[in-house]
């Protein structure tokens, strides 16, 4: 009931200290289940260090193929993440009084969105340059796996809160999120670890960053929108 109290008050407020509120209050919840908080961290990590023993300890083989092996782990790390997005809002009643704020639906879904990847993107960007160099990625290609992942891991919250929103309702929805979320967030993996190979080979990767820019730009605009209609309807 407290949970609800808080989106009550959102009502009243100007839309940015809605936003704010919504995003302090995700926040606050999320340092409050460890569980929750450090479950998708812990998951990246065991992932990418399992890789070199069922693959091979030789720093070549391992070298090549860590790009896609970190991008792969973070993408799972994000859907192991996404279910927490809006379940607890949905169980005790909070969600109901979010859809029922005056302010504009797409700012506060913007912002659960945004605390969702301070919570789960942005420590597997932190940790990615200790997870490449446990797989002999070169140091020439840090920075890029870095940037790569700090742009293209929003959008795998963003695409991915699609999905939680239309399965919200739902008792069982874990493959079903999966076949929603997988293709929307495949060409992210697929440039944003084609970028980090380039970098290796000394290929130039300003292509690469403008297609996850504009990947970004979209899911900016267009997910928060898709989300908020997707809610409505799963709890109407």
């Amino acid at each position: 009931m407290s949970d609800a109290r808080e989106i009550q008050d959102i009502k009243g407020v100007s839309t940015w200290s809605a936003f704010c509120a919504t995003l302090r209050r995700d926040l606050i919840i999320a340092l409050k289940r460890r569980n929750d908080l450090l479950n998708p961290i812990m998951f990246f990590l065991i992932v990418v260090s399992l890789f070199p023993l069922g693959i091979s300890p030789d720093p070549v083989e391992l070298s090549s193929v860590s790009a896609g092996v970190v991008w792969v782990s973070a993408l799972l790390a994000s859907m192991l993440s996404l279910d927490n997005l809006y379940r607890a809002d949905f169980e005790d009643g909070s969600l109901e009084q979010l859809l029922l704020s005056p302010q504009p639906l797409y700012f506060l879904v913007l912002a659960k969105n945004i605390a969702h990847w301070l919570i789960s993107g942005l420590p597997v960007v932190i940790l990615s340059p200790l997870l490449a160099y446990m797989l002999y990625l070169p140091s020439e290609a840090y920075w890029t796996m870095v940037l790569t992942l700090f742009i293209g891991t929003p959008v795998l919250s963003l695409f991915g809160s699609i999905g939680v929103a239309l399965t919200v309702g739902l008792g069982s929805r874990g493959l079903i999120l999966a076949v929603i979320v997988l293709p929307l967030s495949t060409p992210v993996l697929i440039i944003g670890a084609k970028a980090v190979t380039d970098v290796m080979f000394g290929l130039p990767v300003s292509s690469h960053f403008a297609l996850l820019g504009a990947i970004l730009a979209l899911a900016l605009t267009m997910a928060p929108l898709a989300s908020a209609a997707a809610l409505r309807i799963s709890v109407n």
